[in-house]
């Protein structure tokens, strides 16, 4: 009898278990209370380069950002700096206020060292490669307040709140 005891004993732990993963699993899918949610950010192709896409910014808690760039159009094999700056895409800071991985092949992920809503207001960058830094060839820019974009009928749409 003993035996029988611990081993319902013990299935009665692991469905407990399994059943809070379960709730701490769909709370992380709803983001951690007070959390800012992911921001989708257009990325328009600037000086006739033929590069565009988007940049996922992901909250990775409070004091870091993952920014995940992709691009269409772009290179093959041409590491192209990328950056987050102060400023819009029509009046830039030169300045970069953070530094992102290269776009190699069109893509990049970068996590920068400030939370999500630290960089709302501000600008992706992607430059044509690193010896012409002067030639931008894509920017977005960070919504301010929740400015995420949606997509609608295959384009992207600002979110509306």
């Amino acid at each position: 009898m003993k035996p029988q005891l611990l081993t319902a004993i013990l299935v009665a732990a692991t469905a407990t278990g399994l059943a809070f993963a379960q709730d701490a699993k769909k709370e992380g899918k709803k983001g951690e209370k007070g959390m800012a949610k992911s921001v989708n950010v257009r990325i328009h192709a600037q000086n006739k380069s033929g590069e565009s896409g988007t940049a996922k910014l992901t909250p990775e808690g409070a004091d870091k950002t993952r920014v995940e760039v992709s691009l269409k159009g772009a290179p093959s094999g041409t590491p192209q700096p990328a950056h987050i700056h102060e400023g819009t895409c029509k009046k830039l800071d030169p300045k970069p206020k953070y530094g992102l991985e290269n776009v190699v092949d069109g893509k990049s992920s970068t996590i920068v060292p400030v939370g999500i809503d630290a960089v709302r207001g501000m600008a992706i960058n992607v430059h044509k490669s690193a010896q012409d830094l002067k030639t931008y060839v894509a920017c977005g820019d960070i919504g301010k307040g929740g400015g995420a974009m949606k997509k609608s009928g295959g384009k992207m749409e600002k979110k509306e709140k």
